[in-house]
């Protein structure tokens, strides 16, 4: 690896870091004119590798494709093969090996949506496979919920780089997420990290606002709904393994929420 890839994988690695604890916005003590200023390095460097990427749009005969596929699924394995077969994301074309829609229980009392895939999960097909989903499942056990949770992410394709997917990727795949809550019906959802929770109930909250608070998903058709609970995603416990007390407060309430 040359020293420019360290660089921008140190860079990618810092603003994730950043992304998941929730910041969205930076200070500084006296107020700095960015139009007259240069970036910092990291940013740079962040700016050049995704220069030759075109901006992604979420097209409205893409979206119209994606109604139509999700909605013909009246299982999740015909859904599963919707997704496999749908072309409309761009996400598709951006190196990805193939789609990646879920794992665990197909009658499982929850669902739970990550953000997407990374380069484990893309390489084997099946979501939270890697150390963050260790971790998850871990702790899923140790919470009673083993055998319980039906696992996917809200786009199915890996964003280069292991990025955070666009709200335009998200909004192709959205249609999807929906049917396999429809066809699901769980007791309750479990959103892991701010870009899941923030696709999901449509907000931009940051997560340390959110988590562990329970909120409402409605679907707009089907009067189906249930309670949805915004929590860290296991990432972010790899890197601060402080945080883990929370996300396990977290999974506690989502377990007694879902007993009888």
């Amino acid at each position: 690896m040359n020293p420019h890839s360290l660089d921008l994988a140190s860079a990618e690695s810092l603003l994730a870091f950043w992304r998941d604890a929730g910041v969205d916005a930076c200070f500084e003590d006296a107020p700095v004119d960015r139009t007259h200023v240069a970036p910092p390095p990291a940013v740079k460097a962040v700016a050049k590798a995704t220069a030759s990427v075109t901006p992604i749009v979420a097209t409205g005969d893409a979206l119209t494709e994606a109604r139509h596929l999700a909605a013909g699924a009246d299982t999740l394995e015909a859904l599963g093969r919707a997704i496999a077969g749908f072309e409309g994301c761009p996400l598709r074309g951006m190196g990805a090996k193939q789609a990646v829609f879920c794992r665990g229980n197909p009658e499982a009392e929850v669902l739970i949506i990550g953000e997407g895939p990374g380069a484990e999960e893309d390489e084997r097909g099946q979501p939270f496979i890697g150390k963050a989903g260790q971790l998850l499942d871990r702790m899923l056990a140790e919470a009673g919920l083993e055998g319980r949770v039906f696992i996917t992410n809200t786009v199915f394709w890996r964003p280069p780089g292991n990025r955070t997917p666009t709200a335009a990727e998200q909004a192709v795949c959205a249609p999807f997420v929906e049917r396999a809550f429809a066809l699901l019906k769980p007791k309750a959802v479990l959103l892991l990290g701010a870009a899941a929770a923030r696709s999901v109930l449509t907000t931009d909250e940051g997560i340390m606002r959110m988590r562990g608070q329970w909120r409402e998903w409605r679907l707009a058709e089907g009067a189906v709904s249930a309670p949805a609970l915004p929590t860290l995603h296991p990432a972010f416990l790899l890197r601060q393994p402080i945080a883990k007390r929370d996300v396990w407060a977290d999974l506690l309430s989502l377990a007694a929420r879902i007993e009888p």
